[in-house]
């Protein structure tokens, strides 16, 4: 079940105004007419290439044969079909082969995808990630060698950070990678949990290793960002012989079935070429890059997967009949379809709430990443990313809990029928329970959050948050139906603002009780952020619901109704977790280890 085009319109042109980015030279080149050419043929590709074989890469997981990962055939129709639409060098600059295609469009696009078929979708996504981060730090030869033939399809990338013994660790890695003399390097080691680490889908892999240097500094500041083909490749992009990169076995993973994930070992012949990407010892800095890039896209995956599943929940209750309602007297009279019974409405309601709540999250944010890339000054560039770089740990975990809470609700939705494999909500849920640890836990994006991120720059990005959420609330406050969600989410913003400094003055006395608290702060400040983009969209629904045809009568209804919901049932959950936090709880310090 795709997003629905008419949500996603809603968010892009409606509420974000992303039309207007045509008033950038970047994007000058396009218009409205042009974005919606776009969206059309990602539904298309979408509907035709990617959802048909959903369930069956799921149920027939990739293999190891001949010392290669294989996956079902329709994994590279798919793919071919992306690539032949330029999807993963839509949001590229045209001298590195891309389309230069808005942020926020190509975000829609992925969502709209990874909605379809997460698993398919992954590799182009990975092979984006990378791609970009080769134009920001590598050189002009590893432009021209690597990164157009990953935009046009050829090649696909990974990202390499974890090993065996060192998870999230990645202080502890033990990867090492010696210069050869000829200005490459040697590199060995072994990684693990590798998405898209080994596949039949491309002519190689290009993966973007972390590793240390001989006489590297101990920790993070020894680390060093390597780029390692799986074959060599040769000055004019053409493969050569493998490069010494074996696969060593694939992971088994509850969800993304389709997509392989591999363990990988470099240099068993000590004959794996390595290319320095960028300055030594400045690997991780570089890699960041990508990790919040993916984390964005970690949260895009859990609306759309979330999204997915409220889709198959709403049509089934739409057409399943089943009891009768309350005041039905004659036991012989037909039963209902479910949709009519109250406490299966809430749960839809719930689960619309979470998902368009979380869209409007992730898309806000790829719109402040195109104010970035065209700001007019360095000024204004630094005070945009400062904000994007405040809410990518909420835009990751965020979607990442409370979307999967609509996958729990689809399942419910469905009832028996939800936990077969006859119904794709079980799929959808194991697939979304994922975004949970995908490019860091939830617990290192809360410590992420509150450890650095709100007191960065003496808490700028946190104050233009604020300020921002300000104007919307002083919009709202003047129309009649939203001034009591206006009044909500000032009282909020003013608990948490009281709530933060209460955090960060207990930081600077005693980090680790503050930080046993990040979790809830982080869900607390996603709460609060996602009812702001939800008055967002009913000042949106309220100003166009007058002039609004039949159809669209019901969608604004939909819009302002969800809404309501989120203020009554959602952000009040906000003011005893804030209560709670300045409390300093320090239970989970304070247990005795054998108390556990």
């Amino acid at each position: 079940m795709l997003i629905p085009r008419r949500d996603v319109d809603f968010q892009l042109f409606e509420v974000l105004d992303c039309a207007t980015l045509t008033r950038f030279e970047r994007y000058a080149a396009y218009d409205r007419e042009a974005f919606a050419s776009v969206l059309d043929t990602a539904y298309r590709i979408a509907a035709e290439r990617f959802a048909p074989y959903a369930a069956a890469c799921d149920r027939e997981e990739p293999r190891i044969e001949h010392g290669r990962a294989w996956t079902i055939p329709e994994t590279r129709a798919a793919l071919a079909a992306y690539n032949q639409a330029s999807f993963t060098a839509a949001t590229f600059d045209a001298d590195d082969g891309g389309l230069q295609l808005p942020i926020a469009i190509a975000k829609a696009c992925t969502a709209v995808f990874s909605s379809a078929n997460v698993a398919f979708h992954s590799y182009a996504a990975l092979t984006a990630g990378a791609a970009d981060l080769l134009v920001s730090f590598g050189s002009d030869d590893q432009r021209r060698r690597f990164v157009r033939p990953m935009l046009a399809g050829r090649f696909t990338g990974t990202m390499c950070l974890s090993e065996p013994h060192a998870g999230s660790s990645l202080a502890d890695i033990r990867c090492q990678a010696r210069p050869d003399g000829d200005g490459h390097h040697r590199l060995t080691g072994t990684k693990m949990w590798i998405s898209g680490g080994d596949h039949d889908l491309a002519e190689t892999i290009v993966h973007l290793v972390l590793a240390r240097l001989p006489g590297a500094p101990p920790g993070t500041r020894g680390i060093s960002l390597f780029a390692v083909p799986r074959d060599r490749v040769r000055e004019d992009a053409s493969v050569g012989e493998p490069n010494d990169v074996r696969l060593a076995g694939l992971n088994h993973k509850m969800g993304w079935r389709g997509t392989t994930n591999a363990v990988l070992s470099f240099g068993e012949r000590n004959a794996c070429r390595a290319e320095l990407v960028g300055e030594p010892h400045r690997g991780l800095e570089y890699m960041f890059r990508m990790m919040n890039a993916a984390r964005i896209g970690v949260g895009t995956n859990a609306v759309a997967l979330g999204y997915a599943a409220y889709g198959e929940a709403l049509a089934y209750a739409r057409q399943r009949p089943q009891g009768r309602l309350p005041g039905a007297k004659d036991p012989c009279s037909p039963p209902v379809e479910i949709f009519r019974h109250a406490d299966v409405r809430r749960m839809l309601l719930a689960q619309k709430c979470w998902v368009e709540g979380g869209l409007a999250l992730v898309l806000y944010c790829a719109r402040l990443a195109d104010e970035e890339r065209c700001a007019a000054d360095a000024t204004a560039r630094a005070r945009i990313h400062a904000l994007l770089e405040l809410l990518t740990p909420v835009a990751k975990s965020w979607p990442s809990e409370y979307c999967l809470e609509a996958n729990k609700l689809a399942i419910q939705v469905h009832g028996g029928y939800g936990y077969t494999r006859d119904f794709p909500v079980e799929r959808l849920y194991r697939d979304n329970r994922l975004n949970h640890i995908h490019e860091g836990t939830h617990g290192i994006q809360g410590l992420d959050l509150l450890g650095r991120k709100v007191a960065m720059q003496d808490g700028v990005a946190l104050n233009d948050l604020f300020a921002r959420m300000t104007g919307t609330i002083a919009s709202a406050g003047s129309v009649e139906p939203l001034a009591a969600h206006a009044t909500a989410l000032e009282a909020a913003v003013a608990d948490i603002g009281m709530t933060t400094q209460a955090l960060l003055r207990a930081m600077s006395l005693d980090p680790g009780v503050a930080l046993a608290n990040a979790t809830t702060y982080l869900d607390s400040l996603g709460h609060i952020v996602v009812a702001w983009r939800w008055l967002a969209q009913a000042l949106t629904a309220h100003a166009a619901l007058a002039a609004a045809r039949d159809g669209d009568r019901d969608f604004y209804t939909g819009k302002l109704a969800a809404c309501r919901f989120f203020f009554r049932h959602e952000l009040p959950r906000t003011g005893p977790a804030l209560q709670l936090l300045r409390s300093l709880d320090d239970t989970a310090l304070a247990i005795p280890d054998g108390g556990f």
